[in-house]
């Protein structure tokens, strides 16, 4: 029987592989005979991908797109927002264009389409890779029933720089963890089968190292060791690719002296030859012609080095279509250079089911049934209370039932803004605010007074720089001394003051880079003045990055990070705060004392001469005015219930070749009600032939506990855990001892040693 099994195992493999390859022959079939057909203006034509004019329905023949939608010189348009504008581009092209070939429409859905979650820093912190992908299917499911095909998304740039706006859009400053979401991320969007009308297609950005532009400011030049990029800045991207990403977006920035949009080694060497991606890549927003800037020469030269570098798409900028015939006369670039990224695009627009059905992501009813719906809504809304991080509480949440709340801070009725950066598909009129939410969720059980307080900023154009793309706050035009007035009045009569502070939407995101991460000082002025009233004071922090909160962690009793949580933070919000939910949020990113420590991040290397003991120690690697500590470290995050560890067992402590080991700590929750903790699995590779960072994230297990359970959690380790790329760039792992960690953070760990030889 079991000879049967293993028989009829084999030939539904064999029958699986067969079919596959066959479907494959027949795609490639079709594109090489569609291709024998096409001028090379038609080819070149393929390759541009400009941005939408916001065409009137019924118009689209008067637009500026048309003349070269109907030449065959558009191979897809990113950023409208409307089905039936879709749609009725997609039918000029077909029935326009001299072979009918269909576009590919993308758009930027970061964190959600009109269902909008928290944004991606916000999601990392769940580390719960079911709800990221779910949130990731609820995008695909609304955008495809909207006409959209191509999401720019995920963004996986490891980031270390709170200064550099685009945090808000990354998963944090691990490799492990942010791998672990580009997967998610990718399998949410693609699905299992990427021609079905409810998926996406998944374009992994900015290849690469773009989160570590110096000074966090963005757009900027990075530069650093490739074993640095090996081991640390590349996995994400790497992980994005082996999940089957079904394209890969250049970044702005240099690599080695060369941009990304023209740099061979990065896209035909390493992502092309070493990983095997075979999708397509695309540049950036006019990311070819800047190149220019960077001093790479004029248009037709900078183009010529992107598609020699073997980019296949050009966003915006027009190059490939307006330089490329010319190029290829002078022998500057090849025929089946372009015939390749040619042949990318359409391969991609086969694989979307375009050619079976040009229209099939053009549903109107499913548009009218499926987008923003109230099952999407609350999903959202559960997502987003997980996102939280509960970063100090002095007996002060949850608050009680039937107490009168001071709701308090610009933000707390501020319903555009909870969307947060990067929610271009968004009503934020539909979006619910912390004010609304918390009303509600009270209800006859209490009373929410309200007074905004304060100005975002004393600074009016400050503030406009922040609340943009209309997420405006309105001002108020008295002084800050009346706003304040007004505020304890309020407070006068609670029994607790909740304060809205924080950044605006627009604070974090591209072109957001900020100097100074304090809290606003208007916005300080009033906290100040509320907690010196000697109430109890909840800080309900939004923020699209780490903030440095010095002040606030001393003097606050609570403090609650609730990022932008998305199109149902209000309801969210106040389900944390009244206990309906206990938060479970851990930190993905270090939150530094200062901005003079960044950049700071808990996977470090250590220093000839380490910091021993407290600081300060004169001729060790520290600080005169600060200790080298964050505020709050990677991996941190509180809950309304206590979290007991037991020490650390190890399976073995001698192990040699393909062993496994088994780490194995007891967590057990003492305190009164239910919650999640985040079990950490950190490894340390005392002795290397090149440095090695003084702990490492391998694992973490997220569990739920009932008051007084216990529950043994495991890690199994194996050698391939404990690989790393060498100085020759080899991915290996070396004989030796290794430190084995397991805790609630980076800081608070159950350590044991281990020694492993090959």
């Amino acid at each position: 029987m079991k000879k049967y099994l293993l028989l009829l195992t084999a030939v539904v493999l064999n029958t699986v592989v067969f079919a596959q390859t066959n479907k494959d022959a027949t795609m490639h079939q079709f594109v090489k005979n569609l291709m024998a057909k096409m001028t090379l203006e038609e080819k070149l034509g393929q390759l541009n991908l400009p941005a939408s004019s916001d065409f009137v329905t019924g118009a689209v023949s008067s637009t500026d797109i048309a003349d070269k939608v109907k030449a065959g010189k558009v191979g897809g348009v990113f950023n409208i927002r409307s089905v039936v504008k879709i749609k009725e581009l997609q039918q000029f092209a077909v029935n326009q264009s001299r072979l009918h070939i269909p576009l590919l429409f993308g758009m930027d859905i970061i964190h959600g389409y009109k269902t909008i979650f928290p944004i991606p820093l916000g999601m990392s912190a769940t580390w719960d890779m079911d709800i990221i992908e779910r949130s990731a299917r609820i995008a695909a499911m609304e955008a495809s029933a909207d006409g959209i095909q191509w999401t720019f998304s995920p963004m996986v740039d490891l980031t270390r720089d709170p200064r550099w706006g685009r945090v808000s859009e990354g998963n944090g400053e691990d490799p492990y963890l942010s791998s672990a979401i580009a997967k998610a991320m990718v399998k949410g969007y693609q699905g299992e089968d990427l021609s079905a009308p409810n998926t996406i297609m998944s374009c992994v950005k900015h290849y690469a190292l773009y989160g570590a532009a110096e000074g966090g400011r963005d757009y900027n030049t990075t530069d650093m060791s490739r074993v640095r990029m090996y081991n640390e800045y590349f996995p994400p991207y790497k992980a994005a690719v082996e999940a089957g990403v079904g394209s890969v977006m250049v970044s702005f920035n240099e690599i080695d002296g060369v941009p990304a949009s023209g740099n061979k080694w990065l896209v035909d060497d390493v992502l092309r030859k070493q990983w095997k991606f075979n999708g397509f890549v695309v540049s950036d927003y006019t990311g070819i012609p800047e190149m220019m800037n960077h001093g790479m020469g004029d248009e037709q030269t900078v183009n010529a080095m992107s598609m020699n570098a073997g980019v296949d798409m050009d966003m915006v900028g027009e190059g490939f279509l307006n330089t490329m015939k010319k190029s290829l006369q002078e022998g500057k670039v090849t025929l089946a250079q372009i015939n390749k990224a040619c042949e990318r695009i359409l391969i991609a627009k086969y694989q979307l089911g375009l050619f079976d059905d040009p229209y099939r992501y053009c549903n109107e009813q499913r548009s009218a049934t499926e987008v923003f719906t109230a099952a999407n809504r609350s999903e959202a809304r559960n997502i987003a209370s997980q996102s939280f991080v509960l970063l100090k509480n002095k007996n002060v949440l949850p608050i009680a039932v039937g107490k009168t709340i001071a709701l308090v801070g610009p933000l707390a009725d501020a319903k555009e803004n909870m969307t947060g950066t990067w929610s271009v598909g968004a009503d934020n009129a539909k979006s619910v605010s912390l004010l609304k939410g918390l009303t509600d969720a009270v209800g006859a059980n209490g009373k929410v007074l309200y007074a905004m307080g304060a100005n975002l900023e004393d600074d009016a154009e400050l503030q406009n720089r922040q609340t943009m793309f209309g997420k405006d706050i309105t001002r108020d035009s008295r002084s800050a001394g009346e706003m304040i007035k007004e505020a304890l009045a309020i407070t006068a009569n609670a029994d607790v003051i909740v304060a809205a502070l924080g950044e605006g939407a627009e604070s974090s995101g591209e072109s957001a880079s900020k100097s100074n991460i304090d809290i606003p000082e208007a916005q300080k002025r009033l906290l100040k003045a509320l907690v010196a009233t000697g109430k109890p004071v909840v800080l309900v922090l939004f923020n699209g990055r780490p903030l440095t909160l010095n002040w606030e962690n001393e003097n606050v009793p609570a403090i609650l990070d609730v990022w932008f949580a998305g199109s149902e933070a209000g309801d969210a919000i106040a389900d944390a705060l009244l206990g309906k939910v206990n938060p479970s949020g851990k930190l993905s990113m270090s939150f530094p004392q200062n901005v003079g420590q960044i950049p700071l991040y808990y996977n470090h290397k250590n220093t000839g001469r380490p910091l021993n003991g407290k600081w300060f120690s004169k001729f060790q690697s520290n600080y005169i005015d600060v200790s080298n500590e964050p505020l709050y470290p990677f991996g941190y995050g509180l809950s309304y219930t206590q979290f007991d560890y037991s020490d650390l067992t190890l399976s073995a402590t001698q192990l040699k070749g393909n062993q496994k080991l088994t780490a194995t700590v007891t967590v057990t929750n003492s305190g009164r009600i239910a919650g999640k903790e985040v079990v950490q699995l950190y490894i340390r590779d005392l002795v290397g032939t090149i440095t090695r960072p003084v702990q490492e994230l391998k694992g973490f297990n997220k569990i739920e506990l009932a008051p007084g359970e216990s529950k043994k959690v495991s890690f199994e380790i194996t050698p391939e855990l404990l690989k790393f790329y060498n100085g020759d760039l080899k991915f290996d792992w070396e004989s030796g001892d290794f430190e084995i960690m397991v805790g609630t953070n980076s800081k608070e760990v159950k350590k044991a040693k281990v020694n492993w030889s090959k």
